[in-house]
């Protein structure tokens, strides 16, 4: 909403009880294992005897932390990590995480998933006070608010709970002072954040599957608007700001920000996904030969659509796995080219028949648009489209980077309407009712803003605007229009 680089990102932090553990490859691993969350750039903090250094880079986690930088980096019993996603503005280090504040409190390192709805309101108070940003990140901003509540609080962890009575939105943070690391969840639980344990170490991450990759076992999740505190006498939980309220945990998380191996808030992600195949079906059936997904997040839902529905499930594409980052380009031609390396049709598949085809849903539509003539062209006599979110309508100011409703297809066009323009025989949206009901546990409560217009915080009057993302960056910046389908685009990539 600040920088335009708003995305879901990654946290990843862990403290060694001992010393013994080597966090830094712990870290980079956890890293790895949150790469799907954001692709842009990525860092880590290490504390070393209560000295905290950080190193951050534009990449993905295995080319900024080479063999080199990993051995130059210093030893600690500390670190927290970060991998962010960009789709639009500035793609510099200085935008990459975590960020490491030299105050005369004490050093603190700070890791940021989410989006605050106040924070161009707090930067401009702060300004006024004399601050200085330089990032556009709305991270600095809620660092500078901990620090400056640092002045007069007793500890870290009084801080941060008094700056949580000022900042507003989604915030899943892990921040690391020379003896602590501190994580926090927002009120409202918009972005996941559990803890793991080893026989040495306490571990907090975005999602379960980081957990995994370092061998700790999965304690909890942190609770919305708990803090907890890791240190030399173990954990300890502050939930003076957790509130009664309604919770509104991300829906998008289910459908396709986590892993499918993850599970948040105690509800599996791919059997939620499994799920809303099966909502898909029971809703919009239709005559077909072959159910296939879109990879990766689309074939769990096909799963279920198949499973419900009693039509085959079959692999309709196959996505190369061995080709790096592609920075997508701005032309057509390129776009196209750039699919259709990385994705391919098996024409075995859908040749001379009706296909179901399932997808996390549409964006501008530009996307499915090329997905279906490659359908087409492997010789598919029908595509029948299944989207397994419902019609996305209105700005995001969590964390998604949908910065306005003009470019979603969607808020502008009939199901008909989209339909034609994309290709399809027939295309079904996931109802709003049913996307309510994906997790597994009954007490998740979700954030549906995006469908509804239901905000569960107040957000600007405006929708997000570029002029705003201009001051920022000190530049003058064109308008992406193509910068959220890019986004889908670059999942799929």
């Amino acid at each position: 909403m600040f920088d335009s680089i708003h995305e879901e990102c990654g946290v990843f932090g862990i403290r060694s009880r001992s010393g013994g553990t080597d966090v830094i490859s712990e870290t980079y691993h956890g890293l790895y294992a949150l790469q799907h969350r954001g692709q842009e750039s990525c860092g880590m903090a290490i504390n070393e005897a209560g000295v905290i250094t950080g190193y951050k880079n534009i990449g993905l986690v295995s080319e900024v932390f080479t063999k080199e930088v990993l051995h130059s980096l210093p030893k600690g019993n500390m670190a927290i990590g970060h991998c962010r996603y960009s789709t639009a503005g500035e793609s510099t280090v200085l935008n990459a995480q975590p960020l490491v504040v030299r105050h005369i409190k004490g050093n603190m390192a700070i890791a940021h998933n989410g989006n605050l709805t106040n924070g161009a309101e707090l930067r401009e108070q702060l300004e006024l006070t004399g601050a200085i940003f330089h990032t556009s990140s709305d991270t600095e901003v809620i660092s500078y608010t901990i620090t400056k509540e640092r002045l007069t609080a007793t500890s870290i962890e009084e801080a941060i709970g008094r700056a949580m009575g000022k900042i507003q939105g989604a915030y899943s943070l892990v921040i690391m002072s020379p003896k602590k690391l501190i994580a926090v969840r927002d009120p409202l639980g918009f972005r996941p954040l559990c803890i793991g344990v080893t026989d040495d170490c306490y571990v907090v991450a975005s999602e379960s599957c980081a957990l995994d990759s370092v061998g700790a076992k999965f304690l909890r999740d942190v609770k919305p608007g708990e803090i907890v505190i890791f240190d030399e006498n173990g954990m300890r939980s502050d939930e003076s700001n957790c509130t009664k309220g309604k919770k509104s945990a991300c829906v998008f998380e289910f459908i396709y920000f986590a892993r499918p191996d993850s599970v948040i808030d105690g509800s599996c992600v791919h059997t939620a996904r499994k799920r809303a195949g099966a909502f898909l079906a029971l809703e919009h059936p239709v005559q077909a030969d072959v159910v296939i997904g879109v990879p990766d997040s689309g074939l769990d839902a096909a799963l279920g659509y198949a499973k419900q529905s009693g039509i085959p499930y079959d692999v309709g594409f196959i996505k190369n796995k061995y080709i790096g980052r592609t920075f997508i380009e701005p032309t057509q031609t390129m776009r196209e080219d750039a699919l259709r390396i990385k994705l391919n049709t098996i024409s075995s598949t859908v040749r001379g028949k009706r296909v179901i085809l399932i997808d996390d849903s549409i964006v501008r539509g530009t996307t499915s648009s090329r997905i279906v003539r490659l359908l087409r062209e492997a010789g598919a006599t029908e595509v029948h489209m299944r989207v397994s979110a419902p019609p996305f309508i209105n700005p995001c100011y969590f964390g998604t980077d949908i910065k306005s409703s003009r470019h979603l297809i969607a808020a502008n066009h009939t199901i008909d309407e989209i339909a034609a323009k994309i290709g399809v025989d027939s295309l079904g949206y996931l109802g709003v009712g049913n996307v309510t009901k994906l997790a597994d546990n009954p007490a998740m409560e979700f954030c549906t803003a995006c469908f509804t217009g239901k905000y569960p915080l107040p957000v600007p009057d405006d929708e997000p605007s570029e002029k705003y993302d201009q001051r920022l960056n000190g530049q003058q910046t064109n308008e992406r229009e193509e910068g959220v389908e890019d986004e889908k685009l670059q999942r799929i990539l």
